[in-house]
C-alpha cells in the first residue's frame, strides 16, 4: 500500500537533502509536488490542503531553513504532518472496558469485507486476548450468510448464535445479547446486513440495533480499493449512525492509500485494524507511526519484529540457526527456512518493513520472487531424495536430470540452486570460523571504517 505516494514523497524529501541550504521557494516548489502527489494518491482535497499547509508553516521558519541541515527538518515535519493524517501517534485499541457481554457492532456496504472482518477480530480477541467470543449474523438478506458466519466461527473455535428462520436482525441482536448473557461471553460481535449502496432503510435497521444492543464499539468496515467511494461511505455512516473506529480491508491491493490518509479527518473516528487477504489471522492493528514511516522509507522494524513472534516457530528458528552456525545446514532446512519466511507474508512486504529498503521492496516485487525463484527452488527441493537433500555434493549429472525432470525444471536451473547454496554454506562456515566479532571488524574494513583491506580468500 502506498507505493506511489511513498515514492513521490521520499524523491522530494531527497531532492531538498541533496541541496543543502535551502530557500523559501525550493519550500514551496517541493510542496506544490507533495501535494499533487497526495491528490494522485486520491487523498481527499482538504486533507491534502490542511498537510500542505501544516508542513509548508513549519518549514519556512529560519530554525528549519537556517539549520545544519535543512531537507532533514523538512522530512522530519512531513512525517509528524503524515501521523497527524493518519490518526496520531499509536494504536488504538478495540474498547473493551464495560461490562460483559460487550457487543460490537459490525457496519458497513455488501463487498467491504464485513462478515470475513468479523471472523477476524473473533480470533483475534479469542487468541490474543483469551475472551469467549459470540458471532451472531443479523444479515437476513443476502443468502447463506448467516452459514458462512458459522462456518467463520467454527474455523476460528468461537461461539456462533443458532439461526432461527424469520426473524427480524433487532430481534436475532436482542436473542444474541440475551443468550451471551446467560453462557457467560465476553463478546458478542453483531455482523449486520449490508447493502450495495447507501440507503435510509440500511441506516434505520443499524439505528434500531443500536438502540437495544447500546455497542461498546460500532465499527465500520470499508474497502481501501475503492479509495474516495470508501470516504463518502464512511462519511454517510458517520453522520447517519455514528462511528467509533474504522476496519479498512484489502490495504495489501490499494497501492494509493488516499482512503486510510483520508479516513480520520473525515469521520473523526480512528482507524483500528486493518486486513489484508482472506486468511483468518490477516488482520493487524493500525499504528500510524509506522504507516508514515513505510510511506517515507524509514520502515516499521516494530512492526516486523511483532509479525516474527506472532508467525515464526522460535524452536525450529533456533534449530536452523545453530545449524546454519555450526556449517551443517542442508537442503531440508533451506526449504524449512524459506516455508518459516512464507507464515510472515510476501518478501517484498517484509523488505518493506526495514529502513531505506524501498527500491529493494520494489525490484523483489517485480521479480515476482515469491512466484518465480522460491516456488521452482521448492519444486527441486522436493524432487530430491531425502539423501540428496542432505548431503548435496552427492548431486551428479545423472541425478541433476532426474531433479530437473521431476521438478519441471532445467538442469542450468538445478545448478543454480546448489551453486546459492554452497555460497551460502561457505559463508556460513566462515562467520563460524571467524566467530562474529571478526566478521564485524571485516565488514568495517570493507566499508572503510577499519584499517587495510581483508583478505577474502
Amino acid at each position: 500500500m502506498f507505493e506511489s505516494l511513498s515514492g513521490k514523497l521520499t524523491s522530494v524529501i531527497d531532492g531538498l537533502g541533496k541541496r543543502g541550504a535551502l530557500s523559501e521557494a525550493d519550500v514551496m516548489e517541493a510542496m506544490r509536488e507533495v501535494r499533487l502527489a497526495m491528490l494522485e494518491a486520491d487523498v481527499a482535497l482538504p486533507v491534502v490542503r490542511d498537510f500542505v499547509n501544516r508542513v509548508k508553516e513549519g518549514a519556512v521558519g529560519h530554525e528549519v531553513l537556517e539549520s545544519v541541515s535543512p531537507g532533514q527538518a523538512v522530512a522530519k515535519l512531513v512525517n509528524d504532518a503524515l501521523i497527524e493524517a493518519l490518526g496520531g501517534a499509536g494504536a488504538v485499541p478495540l474498547n473493551l472496558n464495560v461490562a460483559a457481554p460487550v457487543p460490537v457492532l459490525m457496519v458497513g456496504l455488501q463487498g467491504s469485507g464485513k462478515t470475513t472482518t468479523s471472523g477476524k477480530i473473533a480470533l483475534r480477541l479469542a487468541k490474543r486476548e483469551r475472551k469467549k467470543v459470540l458471532l451472531a449474523s443479523l444479515d437476513t438478506y443476502r443468502p447463506a450468510a448467516q452459514l458462512q458466519l458459522q462456518q467463520l466461527a467454527e474455523r476460528a473455535e468461537v461461539g456462533s448464535l443458532p439461526v432461527v428462520a424469520g426473524q427480524t436482525p433487532v430481534a436475532i441482536a436482542e436473542r444474541a445479547m440475551e443468550a451471551a448473557r446467560r453462557e457467560g461471553y465476553d463478546v458478542v460481535i453483531l455482523d449486520t446486513a449490508g447493502r450495495l449502496s447507501i440507503d435510509e432503510a440500511l441506516m434505520e435497521e443499524v439505528r434500531q440495533i443500536r438502540a437495544v444492543t447500546h455497542p461498546a464499539e460500532t465499527l465500520l468496515v470499508v474497502d481501501a480499493m475503492t479509495g474516495q467511494d470508501a470516504v463518502n461511505t464512511a462519511k454517510a455512516f458517520n453522520e447517519a449512525v455514528g462511528v467509533t473506529g474504522v476496519v479498512m480491508t484489502r490495504m495489501d491491493g490499494d497501492a494509493r492509500g488516499g482512503a486510510a490518509l483520508s479516513m480520520r479527518a473525515v469521520t473523526g473516528a480512528p482507524i483500528k485494524l486493518t486486513g489484508s487477504g482472506e486468511k483468518l489471522d490477516a488482520l493487524e492493528e493500525f499504528h500510524p507511526e509506522r504507516v508514515a514511516g513505510r510511506i517515507l522509507g524509514l520502515g516499521d522494524v516494530a512492526g516486523l519484529v511483532e509479525k516474527a513472534a506472532d508467525n515464526l516457530d522460535h524452536e525450529e528458528g533456533e534449530r536452523l540457526a545453530k545449524k546454519m552456525l555450526a556449517g551443517k545446514f542442508d537442503l531440508e532446512d533451506y526449504m524449512s527456512q524459506m516455508q518459516q519466511m512464507k507464515k510472515m507474508g510476501s518478501l517484498a512486504g517484509i523488505v518493506g518493513m526495514l529502513p531505506g529498503m524501498g527500491k529493494l521492496k520494489d525490484m523483489i516485487a517485480e521479480a515476482d520472487l515469491e512466484n518465480t525463484v522460491f516456488r521452482k527452488h521448492k519444486a527441486i527441493i522436493s524432487s530430491m531424495t531425502p539423501k540428496e537433500r542432505r548431503d548435496p555434493s552427492i548431486i551428479k549429472a545423472s541425478r541433476k536430470k532426474r531433479i530437473a525432470s521431476g521438478s519441471g525444471t532445467t538442469v542450468p536451473e538445478v545448478n543454480k540452486l546448489l551453486k546459492q547454496f554452497d555460497d551460502m554454506s561457505s559463508m556460513m562456515k566462515r562467520i563460524n570460523k571467524l566467530g562474529m566479532g571478526g566478521l564485524m571488524r571485516q565488514m568495517s574494513a570493507l566499508m572503510g571504517g577499519g584499517p587495510g583491506r581483508p583478505t577474502m580468500g
